[in-house]
């Protein structure tokens, strides 16, 4: 076991790097940051005095390496330090962990959501295969994927919001907040998780010992639940933890059709003002996220099979 999790860290890290330098090389060939942040009547002698200050006038391995380890104000994201924001004039991992909590939050609402749909869902299309409830979940899986977001985010506002005047339109201020956008969210994920349900556990259902089970008299809950479902389960979590990954990065266009203040609304301003740093830190963290969500899932395996060995 602690040599997989060796392992597995250090494939971790190799990942991280790989999406920082990415992400840095992407962000030096979206445009020029001082043609952003220096006033509209600014001088080619206060612009070119901005870019050497900020190391913008540096070979882009230098300026790398001064990512890495550190320049003026920065110590290098190596002690966590992303640097300043160029809007904020803050330090831009704060304002990143500030906004954190945020879509943490709507990432679990969508995800709660998604398990209490997705997994009965899956389980009656299984259990009913080629039946009207089988028809109809494979109907509503299509629905789920299909939808774009925004659009799925603009219909519930206008009904909910709008119309019958019961849920609020958007901002951060309540509970109330959370259920659009993370039904917004959280349908996608429902569509993907129900599909990998209702498919194992067709697969588990045919097995021998759950023939054995039925032979022997036992309840068809008791069958499904007791020897069907925890054996169906490892795949099932496997997505479970992609579809978290994919909410805590991936919920950009839901935070910012109802202007909830997450990371992702926070990437989007940042991305249009050339804000580098801020795009890195929150790139660096969801990253780390996404990485350590799927070893969590692959440690799960041993708990979920013992027939599963680390060795």
């Amino acid at each position: 076991m602690r040599t997989y999790i060796i392992r597995r860290l250090l494939q971790s890290l190799i990942v991280l790097n790989a999406v920082l330098l990415l992400v840095f090389l992407m962000l030096q060939i979206t445009g020029d940051p001082a043609a952003v942040l220096m006033p509209l009547d600014a001088t080619k002698e206060d612009l070119a005095r901005f870019r050497h200050d900020m190391g913008f006038d540096q070979p882009l391995h230098v300026q790398y390496y001064n990512f890495l380890f550190g320049h003026g104000r920065s110590r290098g994201v190596l002690r966590g330090d992303f640097g300043f924001s160029f809007r904020h004039q803050v330090p831009a991992m704060g304002l990143v962990w500030g906004h954190f909590p945020a879509t943490v939050q709507l990432a679990l609402a969508a995800l709660l959501i998604a398990l209490l749909l997705a997994i009965p869902a899956g389980i009656l299309s299984a259990t009913f295969r080629n039946t009207w409830v089988d028809h109809w979940s494979s109907v509503g899986s299509m629905f789920g994927q299909s939808m774009p977001e925004f659009w799925l985010g603009l219909m519930l506002v206008i009904v909910f919001a709008v119309k019958l005047g019961v849920l609020p339109t958007s901002g951060y201020e309540g509970p109330s907040y959370v259920i659009l956008p993370a039904v917004t969210a959280g349908l996608y994920a429902t569509a993907r998780i129900m599909r990998v349900m209702r498919s194992q556990m067709l697969e588990v259902l045919g097995q021998d010992y759950v023939r054995t089970a039925r032979a022997k008299g036992l309840a068809e809950s008791a069958v499904v639940v007791r020897h069907a479902l925890k054996n169906a389960s490892i795949p099932v979590v496997t997505i479970v933890g992609i579809e978290l990954g994919f909410l805590l990065g991936g919920t950009v266009v839901v935070e910012v059709v109802f202007a909830w203040p997450g990371v992702g609304f926070l990437v989007v301003d940042a991305i249009n003002n050339q804000d580098y740093p801020i795009v890195q830190a929150a790139v660096a963290l969801l990253s780390f996220m996404f990485v350590g969500v799927n070893l969590a899932v692959d440690l799960l395996y041993a708990w979920l099979d013992p027939r599963i060995s680390y060795s």
